[in-house]
């Protein structure tokens, strides 16, 4: 039998416990950073065509969590990785209100110039870089201010493109897609419903050859839609949950929950007759909603696709 004194201690330590978990996971975690890597051949990748790529994803530049300085330590150590090719897998606002100051959408494209890798910059655009721009708001349409900012910046940015580039002559499609969440349901601007931005059969339909395709998407819930013709589908949005324990995340920003929270997917389609489809799901960089990480740290990932058996 428990004492009302073993009682109460227990309950102290319990108290400081929970001030000390949350103190790391508001202050600490969020700043922290690692690097994630996949290794793997995924369905119609060729085994002898090796390819680095690095991807960031879900910046969210605000002060003190994710400043220009910071994301220029996160671009040093992106180009330290030496990648072949980098991508940039949207939501570059931020997330949430927990802000000392707004970072402008003019000195965090600045601070990603410093990407440098032989194949380029590739980006896509995000649901936030939609959701804070009032006037693509109003009009239904982009381009949004990031897009915008980051084509100035030299940075091409993917809305329903597609595009053919080479490592070592060997051919290979990096395809892009709008944001699937990018207009909100504002009924003073005529919309009672969701409207998003992406076109997947328009853009898959600019490939014009079998090379293996790449397929950016900033959420992963459209990965039931895509064929079995893309080799890998690299998405952000989820953050892992933000608050990740023993490969579960409690919130997570999907209609499919933790189908599709975190880490390397594969979904087989045997029955139909289609080869496996890979997906890899970003933790990304920064917060969204509320500044809070546990067991998910930003993280920058890492692909090293070919040479291996999947």
């Amino acid at each position: 039998m428990i004492t009302r004194r073993k009682f109460l201690k227990r309950l102290g330590q319990l108290f400081i416990g929970g001030i000390a978990l949350g103190g790391y996971s508001v202050g600490i975690e969020p700043m922290r950073l690692r690097v994630q890597n996949y290794n793997l051949t995924p369905p119609r990748w060729p085994a002898d065509l090796r390819l680095k790529v690095a991807a960031l994803a879900d910046i969210h530049a605000c002060r003190p969590w994710m400043s220009p300085e910071r994301i220029r330590y996160i671009v040093e150590a992106t180009n330290a990785l030496e990648p072949d090719i980098i991508v940039l897998l949207g939501d570059y606002s931020t997330g949430h209100p927990w802000v000392t100051e707004y970072v402008h959408s003019k000195d965090w494209s600045k601070a990603l110039t410093g990407l440098n890798a032989p194949l380029g910059t590739h980006a896509i655009m995000g649901n936030h870089d939609w959701w804070e721009d009032r006037a693509a708001q109003r009009r239904g349409a982009g381009p949004v201010f990031g897009h915008v900012a980051l084509q100035r910046a030299g940075i091409p940015v993917y809305e329903n493109h597609a595009a053919r580039l080479e490592k070592d002559g060997r051919p290979f499609w990096l395809a892009g897609l709008g944001d699937q969440l990018a207009l909100l349901p504002y009924r003073r601007y005529g919309r009672s419903a969701w409207q998003g931005a992406d076109d997947l059969y328009g853009t898959l339909n600019k490939i014009t050859d079998d090379a293996p395709v790449i397929l950016m998407a900033h959420e992963p819930d459209i990965f039931p839609r895509i064929p079995d013709r893309v080799s890998l589908t690299l998405a952000g949005h989820t953050h892992g949950g933000q608050v990740r324990m023993f490969g579960y995340s409690p919130v997570v920003p999907s209609r499919y929950r933790n189908r599709y929270a975190y880490g390397h997917i594969i979904e087989h389609d045997a029955d139909m007759g289609l080869l496996p489809r890979h997906m890899v799901v970003s933790g990304g960089l920064g917060n969204s909603i509320m500044p809070v990480r546990l067991g998910v740290p930003p993280e920058i990932v890492v692909l090293n696709l070919g040479g291996t058996e999947t």
